[in-house]
């Protein structure tokens, strides 16, 4: 028996359909394994930053059926995805199930000829692609853990930031920032009614935008009674080159702005193509098409357009390290423009059809006018001018009619003829100030500046969406409170780290350790050592973050003192400069709020704080005011002997398993927490686990009772018989 392994079902059933029975091709469903989740020990810092990984949650049977499959198996061939992140699907595949010697094959697309040329040239894995995809997942932990950490206690509880999140938040609140400080100045759009003396209506513009209301009326005045001259009239011929076939980041913005899809999604509809063998490989930064595609692209424009059309070119790399595959998005078969299971397939395969077809096509010829016209003879009334275009020979836009726009042609004129006046209008306006990144537009800038590679854009923008860092208005993307404190507190106190210059070097540093020319172990350390040194030198001395002052107007309701915005779970608020010494709080709007209330208890264990009463995401609770400087909280005696399930913690062996509400509902947890942290799922039955001395909780329908130890065999018996 042969067996193949690739990461997605759909790709397993593609390349199924080629092998005609003579390989077993079986899908991991994606990575396997990762590091522990919210665990930096889960990296050995000391021993060269070497990391511990983990079968991840649910994939248990995945691992069973290929060990079991690769006992049987003559040969192993893994076929994940031709990039970094595939390597290392690969090696961790080949890891956690102790394959011995398998080989490696890639395919760029999935075709009956590229499957079976790669299946002929097996490699081994390639273990600096591996471990420059590795030393991206142990850097991002690592500064992802830290400083979400420092941000915690300096900003507000359950925050995050990352070593490419922040600076892409940076860029869009220095947008943001600009917008903020533009001062709006008001300015009038003058336009003419005329008409040629050959009775043919012409719209004029009057060349300036006054900002001085006098010359506004100075140039209707005038317009009114003088005389409209034709001055200038001049047609210039140019041309229109079809853009190179997409890359990752071209694709994303051109599907944004035609087809509305989030760059997430494009990334999503395109890998459904891919693995159903209908396009090439969807992360590159190469513009690049094979010979043979080639030949296909331009057979297919002389059948289609005719052979005057036909016109080969090469585009530039725009990427200096174009590493993650051959060559550009592209279909696999040319023939067709029409391919995909789904209306949104459908709609994504069309856009790089038409991409792909028109690179190879002959230019477009454009024929520009402008028609220049005096108002009288005074020198100081700006001319009015009319500018139109048509397209004399369509070239490649007749494979993509959407890139053309609308032709406007401009009657004949000729200078010195005088136009009849009709009507003069004026609309004032004011100037606007730069516009808000659109998906599209911050997938262009990160790509500009060298920020990320073409497989984390989406994840890019999706994070900073889920984090509530930014939101969707119109397209546009716009930071919110919470945003704008955690870019504003990292610009104040890591900017070196997420500057343009530092994250693009250490892109160039990754790419280095995947060309081989530069170790895992030096690339990391030269990093972090300095990073951490920052880092616990910030916990002393960087302050915590607030949004400056309230207007005077808004005092404190309780002391009467002034009030500072500070950011809360629901937005901006407003505080008590005293706080936490007073309590008074207000809407950002300045109406009263009940905030927390003193219960007229010292806390006994800092012994200068107070109890106050708090809401928190599950009710009210009790806890110390100097918090986070204090974590004291005040347990409930009564709640605790009524959610008490009577059940020794055979952790700490003094508390009780307790019944608790959380994020995702009841779980169970030592009555001893925080100084315990002792929790299971599901309501203990007060057993002993006979095979790893764990506490047994309630089963499911199939299982009376299992053990909480996740990593027991006894933890899900039922599915472990399944897979043996």
């Amino acid at each position: 028996m042969k067996l193949l392994i690739v990461e997605s079902p759909a790709k397993a059933k593609t390349i199924s359909k080629y092998l005609d029975g003579k390989y077993v091709v079986k899908a991991s469903v994606g990575h396997i394994r990762d590091l522990p989740k919210s665990n930096k020990k889960a990296i050995d810092i000391e021993a060269g930053f070497v990391p511990t990984y983990e079968i991840s949650k649910g994939k248990e049977a995945v691992v069973a059926e290929i060990k079991s499959l690769a006992k049987k198996a003559d040969e192993i061939l893994l076929a994940t995805d031709p990039d970094r992140e595939g390597e290392a699907i690969s090696w961790h595949i080949a890891e956690a199930t102790g394959l011995k010697k398998p080989k490696r094959v890639v395919f760029y697309e999935i075709t009956k000829d590229a499957v079976i040329e790669a299946i002929k040239n097996p490699r081994e894995i390639d273990q600096n692609l591996r471990k420059a995809q590795e030393a991206r997942r142990v850097l991002d932990r690592l500064v992802g853990y830290d400083l979400s950490g420092l941000i915690w206690k300096k900003v507000r509880y359950g925050l995050s930031a990352g070593r490419v999140q922040s600076p892409a938040l940076r860029i869009i609140m220095e947008r943001e920032r600009e917008i903020r400080a533009f001062k709006s100045e008001q300015f009038w759009v003058i336009t003419a009614d005329t008409k040629t003396a050959n009775k043919i209506a012409l719209l004029l513009t009057c060349a300036e935008e006054p900002r001085d209301k006098s010359l506004v009326e100075k140039i209707v005045e005038t317009g009114k009674i003088d005389s409209w001259i034709v001055v200038d009239v001049t047609e210039t011929e140019a041309k229109r080159s079809p853009k190179a076939p997409f890359i990752t980041s071209t694709l994303q913005q051109t599907a944004s702005t035609r087809l509305g899809f989030a760059p997430s999604r494009t990334m999503g509809v395109a890998q459904k193509l891919y693995e159903a063998g209908l396009i090439t490989y969807m992360r590159t930064d190469s513009t690049n098409l094979s010979a043979v595609a080639v030949g296909q692209i331009l057979s297919t424009i002389e059948s289609k357009y005719g052979k005057e059309l036909v016109s080969p070119r090469t585009f530039t790399k725009k990427s200096k390290n174009a590493q993650e595959a051959h060559e550009a998005i592209r279909p696999t078969h040319m023939g067709s423009d029409n391919a995909g299971n789904t209306p949104e397939q459908q709609a994504l395969y069309a856009l790089i059809w038409q991409r792909t077809i028109a690179s190879q096509m002959a230019d477009a010829k454009i024929l520009r006018s402008k028609i220049e016209v005096a108002v009288g003879s005074d020198t100081t009334i700006p001319h009015f001018s009319a500018n139109g275009s048509r397209t004399l020979f369509p070239g490649w836009l007749l494979a993509d009619p959407d890139a053309r726009g609308e032709d406007v042609e401009l009657p004949k004129v000729t200078v010195g003829e005088k136009l009849t006046f009709v009507d003069i209008h004026t609309e004032e306006k004011s100037t606007e100030p730069p516009p808000r990144y659109s998906e599209a537009g911050l997938v262009k800038e990160l790509e500009k500046r060298g920020i990320g590679r073409p497989s984390t854009y989406a994840a890019i923008i999706k994070t900073l969406e889920e984090r509530g860092y930014v939101e969707k208005i119109n397209k546009a993307l716009c930071p919110t409170d919470t945003g704008d404190v955690v870019s504003t507190f990292i610009e104040d106190n890591f900017k070196d780290y997420i500057s343009d210059t530092f994250t693009a070097e250490m892109e160039d540093k990754l790419d280095d350790i995947a060309n081989g020319d530069r170790t895992y172990e030096k690339t990391l350390g030269d990093f972090y050592k300095p990073f951490l040194k920052d880092v616990k030198s910030k916990e002393k001395s960087a302050k915590i973050t607030d949004m400056g002052e309230a207007d005077a107007k808004h005092i404190c309701p309780k002391c009467g003192k002034s009030m500072m915005i500070k950011l809360g779970k629901g937005g901006r608020f407003l505080s008590c400069k005293d706080f936490p010494d007073c309590l008074g709080a207000r809407t950002i709007d300045g109406v009263e709020q009940a905030g927390p209330k003193e219960t007229g208890e010292a806390c006994p264990e800092c012994k200068t704080g107070k109890l106050i009463e708090r809401d928190g995401k599950f009710g009210r609770f009790i806890s110390c005011n100097k918090y986070p400087k204090c974590k004291f909280i005040k347990k409930d005696a009564e709640l605790e002997r009524q959610n008490s399930t009577g059940v020794e913690c055979p952790t700490c062996k003094t508390g009780v398993m307790t019944e608790r509400k959380g994020r995702f509902g009841l779980f169970y947890s030592c009555s001893n927490y925080p100084k315990c942290k002792n929790a299971i799922k599901a309501k203990p039955t007060g057993n002993i686990c006979p095979m790893c001395q764990s506490l047994m909780m309630d089963g499911t329908k199939t299982i009376p009772e299992r053990c909480s130890n996740k990593v027991c065999p006894n933890h899900n018996p039922h599915k472990l018989d399944k897979v043996k």
